[in-house]
């Protein structure tokens, strides 16, 4: 269909729109190469991640997993706590025995999104008596966290080699973003036991918002696992019966656990599906006081149930600066980095996280789309349907994103195509409204113009002389015609035949409007009689314009053949507006008459109507 369309394109068009195309990408290039420009798209593309993971959301598509459950420091058990131990942070002793309280209901794993830094210089003991109820169970992880805090405030410490993770890394996932020089340890009875410990950092987009979550970090040249992960890692062991202690990364820049493909991008992240708003409205949130209440004897009117399940614990509370904002949190909400931890874990056990389409994929999309908008305007005649298509192929596109995501899990980028897609509609529209009219000019010359001679026809010629008198009329000017007729033509044709007729014919054309100016109307009458229509010109330069062209036309050697060549003449007639009259009949007849003087009187001459060679006489 396109070559058809093709085919009809003349070099010169195709090269006015080689031209507009080149033009347009040169400014799309230029603006590419410009960081604002660059940065204005990943920005805009982040957000529309986050409309579709809204309506994602909205739709409820993704369910929550039930066995997740957070036990969380919310405001209510921040004042509750502190009124009741008088301080803050919480004696270490609660949270020793708050995991003797949950195991007892035997959960799966409880993993604590909280930091114990430092001794509590108050009661050393409980930190002792903390660390020795964590070491006691196989299912409790806490965590700790990587920073770039310069040496002279804090110098590195040497991790044990049980908390790091082998990565054998096949792929060009470079953790450069993910890389750190220095550690914030947490206590070190904690540290030198058993005691699982991942790693709590957080990665944010360019604009704050978290999309991303590290399955792994660096940290002097070793690898450790994020305390999601390390849950994750730690929940299908127990399901597997087979240690996790190392993983791959294959060149594809996936990590593979058991049945659990875990795409991630050339930073190290991934890319998290998200399920619900959070405080409670996702996963179950139960406030720490209650438990607290419970492991002191006291009744409350809430049961829980903690059996096989995993138990995130962690501040929710909003005087605890704890929150994030994540693609489904709207202006001024914010999501726990607890509930944040959950949502990787669904995401694990869901085999669920987002994929990013290839730089390859997303172009071979844009080039499709590019195509089939480009050969549509191309094609079709109506502007309507011409932009209907543009835009309903914007839509749908877009459309088609949000259920790839939805059943896919794969993150095709919107902004790029679709802007794609307006630029081809606006240079197909260019190109194809630029071949038109050089189509067009292309039929009017083909209807104007004498085919053999390459002058104006004889239906140009009587628009022209129309159009001529009408100017004149309202203007008070005037204007004169020259009708030329080759002397013994007929006779000429029959000695040396019609080609050479021909080739006399086209000669003397050019010989015409070799001697005009640019304003004048050079015209093929009709056979062997040719025109001029003389802008704003007077009868006496009339005459010696008409001189000059007989002349010119007598001293050419006209070429029959590359070795024959003749002498051709030509017999002239010239009138002039409104002096010979006020039709173009009136003058064409006057410029007649003087043609038939001409010839009458010996030819290769110009001659004037008898009543104007002697008008007192004739007149």
């Amino acid at each position: 269909m396109i070559n058809k369309y093709l085919k009809n394109i003349k070099p010169l068009h195709a090269v006015i729109a080689l031209v507009a195309v080149l033009v347009v990408l040169t400014i799309v290039l230029l603006l590419v190469k410009t960081i604002n420009f660059n940065d204005f798209i990943t920005n805009t593309e982040n957000k529309t991640f986050d409309s579709r993971q809204v309506l994602l959301v909205n739709n409820k598509v993704k369910k929550p997993n039930k066995d997740i459950v957070l036990v969380t420091i919310d405001d209510a058990s921040y004042e509750y706590l502190t009124n009741k131990y008088g301080e803050w942070p919480l004696p270490r002793t609660v949270y020793a025995d708050l995991i003797h309280f949950l195991e007892q209901q035997n959960p799966a794993s409880i993993s604590f999104d909280l930091m114990f830094v430092s001794s509590m210089k108050s009661n050393n003991g409980a930190d002792d008596k903390l660390a020795k109820v964590m070491n006691q169970y196989d299912n409790i992880l806490t965590g700790m966290n990587f920073d770039d805090m310069s040496y002279e405030v804090r110098e590195p410490v040497n991790l044990p080699a049980r908390l790091k993770l082998t990565v054998n890394n096949n792929s060009d996932v470079d953790f450069q973003n993910l890389t750190f020089t220095n550690c914030r340890p947490i206590l070190s009875q904690i540290i030198n036991s058993n005691t699982k410990i991942g790693i709590l950092n957080i990665v944010r987009s360019s604009d704050g918002i978290v999309r991303e979550f590290p399955a792994t970090v660096k940290y002097q040249n070793d690898y450790y696992p994020n305390l999601a992960f390390l849950t994750a890692l730690n929940y299908q062991s127990k399901l597997d019966k087979k240690s996790y202690h190392e993983i791959t990364i294959d060149k594809n820049a996936t990590i593979k656990v058991s049945n659990k493909k875990i795409p991630m991008n050339k930073d190290g992240g991934l890319i998290l599906n998200w399920y619900g708003p959070s405080q409670g409205q996702t996963y179950e949130h139960i406030p720490l006081y209650k438990l607290v209440m419970l492991m002191n004897g006291e009744k409350i009117k809430e049961q829980y149930d903690f059996k096989d399940k995993i138990i995130f614990v962690g501040t929710t509370a909003t005087s605890m600066a704890d929150v994030k904002s994540v693609p489904i949190t709207g202006a001024g909400e914010t999501y726990p980095g607890v509930e944040i931890y959950a949502t990787f874990m669904n995401n694990f056990i869901d085999n669920n996280f987002i994929k990013k389409a290839s730089p390859a994929t997303n172009t071979i999309i844009t080039l499709l789309l590019m195509a089939f908008v480009g050969a549509v305007v191309l094609r079709t005649n109506s502007t309507a349907i011409a932009i209907s298509t543009a835009v309903l192929t914007a839509l749908g596109y877009t459309l088609l994103t949000y259920f790839v995501m939805m059943f896919g899990n794969l993150w095709i980028n919107i902004v790029v195509p679709v802007l794609a897609i307006m630029t081809i509609f606006v240079i197909a529209y260019v190109v194809k409204y630029v071949i038109k009219s050089r189509d067009f000019e292309h039929q009017y010359k083909l209807a104007t113009t004498d085919g053999l001679t390459e002058l104006y026809n004889h239906r140009y010629f009587q628009d022209q002389m129309k159009r001529q008198i009408a100017q004149c009329q309202r203007y008070d000017s005037e204007f004169s015609m020259i009708i030329v007729d080759i002397d013994h033509f007929k006779s000429f044709n029959d000695t040396y035949g019609h080609q050479a007729g021909d080739a006399v014919l086209r000669q003397v054309a050019q010989t015409l409007k070799t001697n005009s100016r640019s304003t004048d109307i050079v015209c093929r009458y009709g056979g062997e009689e040719m025109s001029i229509i003389l802008t704003n010109t007077g009868k006496e330069e009339a005459l010696i314009k008409a001189h000059n062209v007989c002349n010119a036309v007598a001293e050419r050697i006209f070429k029959l053949s590359a070795t024959q060549t003749v002498h051709v003449t030509i017999s002239v007639g010239v009138s002039t507006f409104p002096e010979d009259g006020e039709t173009p009949q009136q003058i064409i007849e006057i410029a007649d008459q003087g043609l038939y003087y001409a010839k009458e009187h010996g030819r290769n001459q110009v001659g004037l109507a008898e009543y104007n060679t002697n008008p007192p006489e004739n007149k």
